[in-house]
C-alpha cells in the first residue's frame, strides 16, 4: 500500500467511525424523546404490583376488585388500575402487572383500555423503541369472552399478551382465555388466579387443579368491601356476555355449576344469567327458558288499551302471553331491550329441558303474574279473570325461541290449548324456519338492508350472516299461513334505506310489513344509541308510505298505531277485499284449521278490521272502547280522555 494514500484512509475511517456514533447517539435520544415526555418524565410515584381491568359494564372491575382482595389477603399489596387513568409510559417502571381483559365490538378491548392498547400497540412495532422497554415487567393476562365470535374469541387479551411480550415483558403463565358458553368461568378464573399467585410466592405452579379452593380459604376474595363506595358497579344491569365473569361469589357459582351439570352438558342460565334477567322482571322456567309480563298486558287489564298487535290483528293484550323457549340468541342487536343480558350462541349446546314442562311452566308463571294484578289500582275484575287464560303467545322476548329443537312440540302444545302463536325470528336459521310447523303468524326481522348496515346494527355471530338472513327470507315463500317482515327503524342507521328495504320484499314475498320505530330503552354501555335515534310517527308513516309506492301497488298501508309509533303494510290481493281491510285474525277458525290437519292458507282464517285500526283513522289506532290514560308530565297529575 502506499504510504501517501495512508492518511486517507485513517481520515476515512475516523469519519465513518464519527458518523456511526453520531446517528447511534441520536437514535438512543430519538428513543428517549419517544418515551418520554418533556420535561424528562416522573418515576412512577407508586410501585406497588398492579391489576389493570379492561371493562365496559363494570364486570370485569368486579373481578379485578376480587383478586385484588385475594392478594391482599395472602400479603401482597397490588394497585387497582383503570387504564384511562394510567399514564403508559409509567410501565417501564413496573415490576408486575396482571390485566383483566373483555373483548369488546370487533375484538377490540373497551374504550377504558383503548389509549394503553394503542400505546402498546404502537411501542410494539416502533422499531426505535427496542424489546427491551419492559424487561424489568412480569405479568399475566386473564380473558373474558364468547368463543361463539370465533377467530375475535378473547382477541383483545391476546392482543395484550402479544404486546407486552413484544417489549421484553416476562409472561409468567399463558393468556387463560375464559369462555362464557362454557359455564365454567369462576373455576377457570380460580385456576389462573391461584398459579398466578404460586408464582407470586415462589411455587413450582405445573398443576392445572392448583389453587381451585383458594377462594374457600380467602376472606378478602369473596367479593367488593361493603364500605367500597364503588360497590354499585357489581349490581349493573347492563351485563353483555362478554364480560360477565366473575360477578357472582365465585364459591356459590361453583356450587351451582358444579350442580347444574347433566351428563356434561351445562344449563343455559348461569347464577350470573338468571340475577340479570329475574331483576329485569323474567321468570326463568327450567334452565333455558323464560317468561315476562308486558306492559301492554297490564294496561288493557285497566281497559286502557292495548298493544299494536290489537289494532292490528285483534290480539287482546290482556291474554297475551309473551315467552321464549331459548334466552341465547345469535346476535347482539344494538336496539336490544335486554342490553344483552342473555347467553349467545350460533346453535344448541346446552342441556335441554321437556317442551311439555316450559309450557306449563310458562302458563304457570304468566298467570301467577297477573294474579298478582289483583287489587291494583284500576284493574277491572272481568279483565283480571280473562287474563287467567292466556289465550295468546308471543314467541320472542329476549333470545331467539326457534333455536329450540323441539320448537314444534312447543308450537304443537299451545294450539292444542286454543292458544294462538306469534314467532318472531332473527333471520340466522334458515333451516329452522324451513321445518317449522304453521304458526298463526310468522315474523322475522329485518333490521337492515344491506350487509354492511346488518352487521352494524345486529353485530351477527355467524360469519356468513348475510347469506343466512337471504335464506331466511327466501324460506318465507313456501310458507302458507301469514308471514310478516319485521323492521325496526334507527334514525342513522338504517332509516333512510327505502329502496334497499323495498328490493327484499321480492326475495321472501312476506303477506305482511310492520314498520316500527325504535324504542329507546335509556342508556347503556352495550348500545350506542341516544333519543335522536328514535324516530317521530311521521317519520315512520313517510317511510311507509315510500314503500308502499315502490311496491307498485302490491302493498298499501293498512293499519297504524300512534302511541307505539308503528305502521302496517298489507298484500292488497290478499287482505283489501271491496275496499275494507282484513288484516284481523278469527282465532276460532285458525285452531279449527289446525286440528283438521288439513292443509291452509292465510286467507283461510282472516277477519275484517274495525274502523278505527285502519291507516288514517281519526283515533290513530286507539281502541274507542277503551279508556284512554294520559299522564300530565308538568304537573305529575293523570286525567282520562
Amino acid at each position: 500500500m502506499s504510504r501517501s494514500l495512508l492518511p486517507a484512509r485513517l481520515a476515512l475511517s475516523a469519519l465513518l467511525s464519527f458518523s456511526s456514533l453520531f446517528f447511534f447517539y441520536r437514535s438512543r435520544r430519538l428513543r428517549r424523546l419517544r418515551l418520554s415526555s418533556c420535561p424528562p418524565r416522573k418515576p412512577n410515584p407508586n410501585p406497588n404490583p398492579k391489576i389493570f381491568f379492561a371493562s365496559q359494564t363494570g364486570t370485569s372491575e368486579a373481578l379485578a376488585r376480587r383478586l385484588s382482595g385475594f392478594l391482599h389477603s395472602a400479603g401482597f399489596a397490588v394497585d387497582l388500575v383503570d387504564p384511562q387513568h394510567y399514564e403508559p409510559e409509567d410501565l417501564q417502571s413496573e415490576t408486575l402487572v396482571l390485566i383483566i381483559a373483555s373483548t369488546w365490538e370487533d375484538g377490540k378491548p373497551p374504550p377504558n383500555a383503548a389509549f394503553l392498547a394503542r400505546w402498546l400497540s404502537e411501542s410494539a412495532e416502533d422499531f426505535r423503541v427496542g424489546s427491551l422497554l419492559l424487561s424489568r415487567c412480569r405479568f399475566a393476562v386473564f380473558g373474558i369472552g364468547s368463543g361463539s365470535y370465533g377467530e375475535r374469541f378473547n382477541a383483545a387479551a391476546r392482543e395484550f399478551s402479544r404486546w407486552m411480550k413484544a417489549l421484553g415483558a416476562a409472561e409468567m403463565v399463558p393468556v387463560c382465555e375464559g369462555d362464557v358458553d362454557c359455564g365454567d368461568l369462576d373455576e377457570v378464573f380460580e385456576s389462573w388466579s391461584g398459579k398466578v399467585l404460586g408464582l407470586l410466592k415462589g411455587d413450582d405452579v405445573r398443576d392445572d387443579e392448583k389453587g381451585l379452593d383458594f377462594i374457600a380459604d380467602s376472606d378478602g376474595f369473596d367479593g367488593v368491601d361493603e364500605d367500597d363506595e364503588d360497590e354499585e358497579v357489581v349490581e349493573s344491569e347492563d351485563v353483555d356476555m362478554e364480560d360477565i365473569a366473575g360477578k357472582a361469589p365465585s364459591k356459590r357459582s361453583s356450587e351451582v355449576l358444579k350442580n347444574g351439570v347433566e351428563n356434561g352438558v351445562r344449563e343455559m342460565v348461569t347464577p350470573v344469567i338468571r340475577a340479570s334477567l329475574e331483576k329485569q322482571g323474567y321468570k326463568i322456567i327450567g334452565s333455558h327458558s323464560g317468561v315476562k309480563i308486558c306492559r301492554w298486558t297490564k294496561s288493557q287489564l285497566r281497559g286502557r288499551g292495548g298493544c299494536y298487535k290489537h289494532s292490528f290483528y285483534g290480539i287482546e293484550s290482556h291474554r297475551c302471553m309473551e315467552a321464549t323457549p331459548s334466552l341465547a340468541c345469535a346476535n347482539k342487536c344494538v336496539f336490544c331491550w335486554r342490553h344483552h343480558s342473555n347467553p349467545v350462541g350460533k346453535s344448541w349446546r346446552w342441556k335441554m329441558d321437556d317442551a311439555l314442562e316450559i309450557v306449563n311452566g310458562a302458563i304457570d308463571q304468566h298467570t301467577k303474574m297477573i294474579k298478582q294484578m289483583k287489587g291494583v289500582p284500576g284493574v277491572k275484575q272481568e279483565q283480571l279473570l280473562e287474563g287467567l287464560s292466556p289465550r295468546h303467545c308471543a314467541l320472542s322476548l329476549v333470545g331467539e325461541p326457534i333455536m329450540y329443537p323441539e320448537i314444534n312440540t312447543i308450537v304443537d302444545e299451545l294450539h292444542r290449548r286454543h292458544i294462538s302463536t306469534f314467532l318472531v325470528t332473527n333471520a340466522q336459521f334458515p333451516e329452522r324456519i324451513e321445518i317449522l310447523k304453521p304458526v298463526t303468524q310468522l315474523y322475522v326481522s329485518v333490521d337492515a338492508a344491506s350487509k354492511e348496515s346488518l352487521k352494524a346494527i345486529d353485530r351477527p355471530l355467524f360469519g356468513d350472516f348475510w347469506e343466512r338472513f337471504l335464506d331466511s327470507l327466501k324460506a318465507l315463500q313456501d310458507k302458507e299461513q301469514r308471514t310478516v317482515y319485521r323492521l325496526t327503524l334507527v334514525k342513522g342507521w338504517n332509516a333512510e334505506d327505502v329502496d334497499a328495504y323495498s328490493n327484499l320484499l321480492a326475495i321472501g314475498k312476506p303477506d305482511l310489513v310492520e314498520i316500527k320505530g325504535v324504542t329507546y330503552c335509556g342508556s347503556s354501555a352495550t348500545s350506542k344509541l341516544t333519543m335522536e335515534n328514535v324516530p317521530w310517527h311521521s317519520d315512520v308513516k313517510a317511510f311507509s308510505e315510500a314503500m308502499a309506492v315502490r311496491s307498485n301497488g302490491e302493498y298499501e298501508v293498512a293499519c297504524e298505531h300512534v302511541h307505539s309509533c308503528c305502521v302496517l303494510l298489507a298484500k292488497v290481493d290478499k287482505f283489501k277485499i271491496n275496499g275494507q281491510w282484513f288484516t284481523w285474525i278469527d282465532y276460532d277458525r285458525f285452531h279449527e284449521l289446525v286440528a283438521s290437519g288439513k292443509p291452509f292458507k292465510s286467507e283461510d282464517y282472516m277477519a275484517p278490521t274495525p274502523t278505527w285500526a285502519v291507516y288514517g283513522a281519526e283515533e290513530g289506532g286507539f281502541d274507542p272502547h277503551q279508556l284512554r290514560y294520559k299522564k300530565e308530565r308538568r304537573h305529575g297529575a293523570a286525567a282520562l280522555r
